[in-house]
């Protein structure tokens, strides 16, 4: 049983939960909510918030998510209160001191993390905003400020913003949430970069991914369920394609959820996998669904919420509920509502999954058979501005605009819109990387177009304030260097080389002595019989047969070298 209540403004759930006492303060702010040109202030100033807090006999920790940021304790009722009073004292006076230093280590614990097979899907359906902004590196940490921090803080971690969870029997004597009045934040609209679904786009070797959107409903926790144990079925079991296949379910938004496939394969196989994977959905589509799995999925999924209910795991995602405006369910509710869904329902649902589907093909795997289109890779524009020719062909050139950037090269094209751009990533040496709303990136590096720094200067004067996040200077050999019409200064000969060159002279004088000594030969023998004339064409005749004859070994000797 949940119970709800208040401290300080905060509203607070409480659900009675065996062992030491768990606790969250969660705000209704993640990475969803941040712009890409400064994605990474919310987990900066997580960060920030917990230094004060130093070492502590229990767990604590904070978790910066999609949709909410949370910070959590597991303890006696004491420290929970020491804890959550001061996460909400550092969050009142953040130790900005420490901006550099917590900068370096997200970039560090970014290096250690590194990246996962399923990373790219936000960006390939949502772009570079919203929803999308998880696919990319923590971009925008180089350009946060103390003063944006600030403000970030007031606006998001307020009480208004806030809800308690508290998995154990009371609220701790001493916890206080001394918070600002704030305003309960919205969650973001999920944005599309799709112009029409299903779509697809090359992935890596060896896995198979599919998400699709469809609505926040029980009959959706129970399709992924269900499709879990189709795919398990079909491509493990059955056909031996893929050792791991499974799927998932998350809420996303104010009222749609994802649903998420998975399934490795062996390079021979990915097509194969790709297949079963098609026949799965398309057979829950049309409803071929067994009541009997239906009905182990159903209980299943029912014993999953009572037990976790029992030990206290549900209030937390209860809590992120309560802030998008949900009421509170009681598990009794929520079991009600998952055992009354029908093979009707699940049906409907898998229709709509179908055609909301993005898929990860792996490269080389053509999914348009199965009514998948291609994802955009390229603009369907261009902008008119002033055009810079690149130095490595007449095909490629940047054109610089008074609203945008494009790069064309042959046929294809790039282009990012000023008023449709999510950040540009400037380097000392002038190299600058656009990302558009829709996942586009142009790259512009100066030294490779004609007038380059010109086309540059006119960028920088061009792009909206707040876009720009400067980097750190690059390594020489990093900076692509322009190709040149002069010859390239040749090496010295090798040691080696300068004793070739020695053979060749020698042959040619050897290859002329001999010819003057035949020559002399022949005046003897003909004596007046021939002009002077005749006997120096056969002089010029000998010594070319000579240097013909020398020129042959040489050619030899090379060929046999190499």
């Amino acid at each position: 049983m949940i119970a709800q209540g208040k401290l300080d403004g905060v509203p607070v759930l409480l659900s009675p939960a065996p062992g030491l006492m768990r606790a969250g303060l969660v705000f209704r702010v993640g990475f969803a909510d941040e712009p890409l040109a400064r994605h990474g202030i919310t987990h900066l100033l997580e960060h920030l918030v917990l230094y004060p807090l130093g070492l502590s006999d229990y767990h604590f920790n904070g978790t910066t998510g999609v949709e909410h940021t949370s910070f959590h304790m597991q303890g006696s009722p004491d420290d929970v209160a020491r804890f959550l009073t001061g996460v909400c004292a550092s969050l009142q006076n953040l130790p900005t001191h420490r901006l550099d230093v917590e900068k370096e280590l997200l970039r560090t614990e970014a290096n250690g993390r590194g990246d996962g097979a399923l990373d790219a899907m936000p960006l390939w359906r949502h772009g570079a905003r919203d929803y999308g902004v998880s696919s990319y590196p923590e971009f925008g940490l180089p350009a946060i400020t103390a003063d944006e921090l600030r403000a970030w803080a007031a606006r998001y971690f307020t009480r208004d913003n806030a809800v308690l969870w508290i998995a154990g029997d009371h609220v701790p004597a001493g916890l206080r949430l001394p918070l600002p009045g704030g305003r309960r934040e919205p969650l973001p609209v999920p944005s599309s970069a799709l112009p029409v679904t299903p779509a697809f786009f090359p992935g890596p070797p060896g896995v198979v991914a599919w998400n699709a959107m469809v609505p926040r409903h029980p009959a959706s926790q129970v399709f992924a369920d269900l499709l879990e144990r189709e795919m398990y079925r079909a491509l493990r079991q059955e056909a031996g394609l893929s050792y791991t296949a499974g799927s998932s379910y998350r809420e996303i938004g104010a009222d749609a959820a994802m649903v998420v496939a998975v399934a490795d394969a062996l390079p021979e196989k990915q097509e194969a996998v790709f297949g079963g994977l098609v026949d799965v959905l398309s057979t829950m589509q049309v409803g071929r669904i067994d009541q009997a799995d239906l009905a182990v999925v159903l209980r299943q999924r029912g014993e999953t919420l009572w037990n976790a209910d029992q030990q206290g795991n549900r209030i937390a995602a209860e809590a992120a509920g309560l802030l998008a405006g949900r009421p509170v369910r009681q598990v009794e509710d929520e079991i009600a509502a998952i055992m009354a869904v029908t093979v009707g329902d699940v049906a409907a649902v898998a229709g709509m999954a179908r055609g909301s589907g993005l898929l990860m093909a792996p490269e080389g795997v053509d999914a348009r058979w199965a009514g998948f289109q291609p994802a955009p890779q390229l603009s369907e524009q261009v902008v008119i501005g002033t055009v810079h020719a690149a130095h490595t062909g007449r095909d490629a050139h940047l054109i610089v605009g008074d609203d945008g950037v494009t790069v064309v090269g042959g046929d294809d094209h790039l282009t990012v819109r000023f008023d449709a751009c999510s950040i540009v990533r400037a380097w000392p040496d002038g190299a600058r990387l656009f990302v558009g709303h829709d996942g586009i990136m142009v790259r512009v590096e100066p030294t490779l177009f004609r007038n380059g720094h010109q086309a540059v200067a006119l960028l920088d004067a061009r792009t909206p304030a707040g876009l720009r996040v400067d980097q750190p200077a690059r390594r020489p050999d990093r900076i692509p260097v322009p190709p040149s019409d002069e010859p390239r200064p040749q090496p010295p000969p090798t040691r080696a080389e300068k004793l070739e060159a020695r053979r060749i002279r020698a042959s040619y004088v050897l290859a002329a002595i001999f010819g003057l000594g035949v020559v002399s030969r022949v005046v003897e023998m003909t004596g007046d019989r021939y002009g002077e004339d005749a006997q120096l064409a056969l002089l010029a005749l000998l010594l070319v047969g000579g240097a013909v004859i020398a020129t042959s070994r040489i050619r030899s000797r090379r060929r046999r070298l190499a």
